[in-house]
This record gives C-alpha cells, sequence and structure tokens, in this order.
C-alpha cells in the first residue's frame, strides 16, 4: 500500500480538487491511498514566474510535512514542474513526479516525435526550458497554443474541446507528432475524446505523473532504486538550518526535526 499526495500549487477550491480527488481514486491501484491539497495562499495559477515563486515555499515545505506524515510519494501538479528537483533535495525516502517530465519521458517512449499543446503563448519559453532539461528537444514536434489560460479551460468545455481538436489535428497532419502532450493539470478530462479523435496517444498531464508516482514507489520498495542523494539531490545540511533559524523565520518550525 501507498500514499501519494497530489500537491497543487496554487489557491485551487472544491470545483478543482474534489473532482480531482474523486478521478485519482479510480485509477489508482488498490489498496494506495491519495490526497490532494493546495496551498493555502498566493495566486490561482502559476502562468507567470512571479506566482511561481510565491507559491514554492510552502509547497515545498507542504511536501517535507508529508514525509514526516508517512506519505511514499508526492506529485508536484503542474506542467511547469515547479520546484520538482527542489523537492528530490530535501526529502528522504519519498518519491516525488510532476508532470512535464512524467509526460515527456512517457510520449519519447511511444512516438518518435511528440506536440505538447499550451493555452498561451507565455507558457512555452518556459515550457522549452524544460523540454532541454529532460533532453527532449529532439524528441519535440511542436508546440501548439490555444490562446487560452489556466482559468479558461473549463468556463466553457466544449470551446476548449474544438481548439484541442483543431490543434492536435494540426499537430499530426502538420508538425509529424505522433504523440500528444496537454500541457496543463488544467486539461484534465479532454484526453479520452481527442486520443479517439487524432489515433494518437494522448498524455493527460494528471493521470500520467500519478500512475509515474505509483510505479517509482513500487521500484523503490521492490528494488531499492530511489533518487542518489549525492551530487544534484544532496540534502542541505540541517545543522546549516538550524543555525540560520529558518524554521522560525518561514514558520515550519519542527519540520526538519
Amino acid at each position: 500500500m501507498a500514499k501519494i499526495l497530489w500537491v497543487n500549487p496554487l489557491v485551487t477550491d472544491d470545483s478543482f480538487d474534489i473532482p480531482l480527488k474523486e478521478s485519482l481514486e479510480q485509477i489508482k491501484q488498490p489498496g494506495n491511498e491519495v490526497e490532494v491539497v493546495s496551498v493555502k495562499k498566493g495566486p490561482r495559477h502559476v502562468e507567470y514566474r512571479y506566482y511561481e515563486a510565491l507559491v514554492l515555499a510552502e509547497s515545498l515545505h507542504i511536501i517535507k510535512q508529508a514525509e514526516k506524515d508517512g506519505f511514499d510519494a508526492a506529485v508536484m501538479g503542474c506542467f511547469y514542474d515547479p520546484g520538482l528537483h527542489d523537492a528530490r533535495e530535501i526529502v528522504e525516502d519519498m518519491v516525488i513526479t510532476a508532470p512535464a517530465e512524467t509526460c515527456m519521458h512517457l510520449a519519447a517512449t511511444m512516438a518518435h516525435k511528440f506536440s505538447i499543446i499550451v493555452g498561451r503563448n507565455k507558457w512555452i519559453p518556459q515550457m522549452m526550458d524544460n523540454v532541454i532539461l529532460n533532453g527532449m528537444e529532439r524528441k519535440l514536434a511542436s508546440f501548439k497554443s490555444l490562446g487560452l489560460g489556466v482559468l479558461d479551460f473549463h468556463a466553457d468545455e466544449q470551446k476548449t474541446m474544438k481548439l484541442i481538436k483543431e490543434k492536435a489535428k494540426e499537430a499530426v497532419v502538420e508538425d509529424g507528432a505522433e504523440a500528444l502532450i496537454l500541457g496543463c493539470t488544467f486539461q484534465f478530462g479532454f484526453y479520452k475524446e481527442i486520443q479517439d479523435y487524432v489515433k494518437v496517444p494522448v498524455f493527460d498531464a494528471i493521470i500520467a505523473p500519478f500512475k509515474y508516482a505509483e510505479f517509482l514507489v513500487e521500484l523503490k520498495n521492490k528494488f531499492g532504486w530511489t533518487y542518489s542523494q549525492i551530487g544534484g539531490y544532496e540534502t542541505p545540511p540541517i545543522s546549516e538550518i538550524k543555525q540560520w533559524n529558518l524554521e522560525e523565520d518561514f514558520n515550519i518550525k519542527g519540520l526538519w526535526e
């Protein structure tokens, strides 16, 4: 049995958190537990780097507390993968996943090239940074922008579906994409109809990282395969955290005991 936490690094409400938890409950492995949490203060989306910076510390502290509470895995629930590598640095026994890294690696194994369907052109430079970070630039066929912000996707779902279908068809027919990635967690619920329409794999940015988290927990528990803690994921010295009074400064007393 595994306990998996989905962290929304933005302020959400029950209109997103409840259906998300219900969806994850339907796809989780039998016996696994899932919880969904959001940051308590800050922006309602992280389309801007400033907004992302505002919620990053709280998101990381939520994950660290989850490890103390016995969770086996956490998913950083935004396609920018905010704090993914930072979170891996501060945990000792959890596995951490995020949508972009997961979806790109899965798509790269199932297709020669993939396209990523994004909301706005604004997102593309930062997402391209993640493509390069993950070594996937040669696998990327294109980005396709819908002209929609995060909060627009479910305001008119028929309009959103029409736009995604148009861009999905362009990506496959004109750009040579053999798989598609829905490049935002708020595009949940659309993948199946799009996949049936374009006849190529379409990766949902919620399903993919959650199932990957379950897989990574199994690999860790059965074979001891998890993140190396030398080099890039080396944990910061607790002595420094204590000496510099970071727990008091950030109101996280006891988090690093």
